[in-house]
């Protein structure tokens, strides 16, 4: 059996700092299930969230909030909720997709396969991604709370620290 993940794993940080970004024209902090959910599930594992916000959807001040929070030393990733399905108003995958470095496909392709397992063919309507911008990692999921508990349980709670080692090097 490789040992290597096993390795990098032990030698990752085990607290990060993470910014939860909800994207909505709606949703204020007190109606926020979703990006409440991501804040106690990563606070809960012993991670630190220095941001959170709401933004709306669209283009320009979300590119300008990811670029800001890029380059802030106590961010290690960008956790985003919302924003990603099929409707006109619907612009993260769009505005993450033209940001990014290096694309992580095989985080939005793992979610959606853990998707199906729960919704069936609408998982294909989810369109999160991830990847890394400059040293910093974005993974995106959908708005609603099943989706981030999932996203979170799932995939990036058991890989935040080596994600953010590999990140940084």
């Amino acid at each position: 059996m490789n040992r290597v993940p096993q390795q990098h794993r032990h030698d990752a940080p085990q607290q990060v700092g993470c910014a939860v970004i909800t994207v909505s024209d709606t949703r204020t902090l007190k109606t926020d299930s979703a990006g409440q959910t991501a804040v106690d599930l990563l606070s809960a594992a012993g991670h630190r969230v220095p941001v959170r916000e709401i933004i709306p959807d669209a283009p320009e001040p979300m590119r300008k909030l990811l670029l800001g929070l890029r380059d802030r030393q106590d961010v290690d990733v960008i956790l985003m909720t919302g924003g990603t399905g099929l409707s006109s108003r619907d612009q993260t995958f769009e505005t993450v997709a033209g940001l990014l470095d290096k694309p992580l496909p095989g985080y939005g392709e793992l979610f959606r396969s853990l998707s199906f397992e729960q919704i069936g063919p609408a998982a294909m309507l989810s369109r999160a991604t991830g990847g890394l911008i400059g040293r910093t990692a974005v993974l995106t999921m959908p708005g609603s709370p099943h989706a981030v508990r999932l996203a979170l349980e799932k995939i990036i709670l058991p890989e935040l620290g080596h994600l953010v080692r590999e990140a940084k090097r």
